[in-house]
């Protein structure tokens, strides 16, 4: 046995360590396996989205208000829906004029970012 003083956080500790002289090392035990996670729920389906231009997700959040129903014609920069992300109002704009074809998501909704909101035609 060699014996140590080792001081650690300004308390001094009196150590005794055992010397292994025939080769051999102490054994761990055997790492524990992990469980493996669930596969994720699916998310419910939503709504296809037609042919057209495509509104969507800047960014991951949740969809406060919808402006537009199917049918309504909008000018390209029109608010057509309001999503909250990062505690933040964003409004979700028209990228091109034309009529709105579908909205694919409803009031309430997450979305993640590139999500299809809506269908410009």
């Amino acid at each position: 046995m060699k014996r140590f003083n080792i001081t650690v956080n300004g308390n001094a500790y009196d150590v005794a360590v055992e010397e292994i002289t025939d080769g051999s090392a102490p054994v761990a035990a055997a790492p524990v396996q992990a469980k493996k996670a669930a596969a994720p729920a699916a998310a419910p389906a939503k709504k296809a989205a037609g042919a057209g231009t495509k509104v969507s997700a800047p960014m991951p959040g949740t969809i406060l208000d919808i402006k537009v129903k199917e049918g309504d014609s909008v000018k390209k920069g029109q608010p057509v829906m309001v999503l909250e992300a990062m505690k933040m109002e964003n409004d979700i704009v028209a990228p091109c004029d034309g009529k709105i074809t579908s909205i694919v998501v409803n009031k309430g909704d997450t979305v993640e970012s590139a999500d299809t909101l809506a269908t410009i035609q």
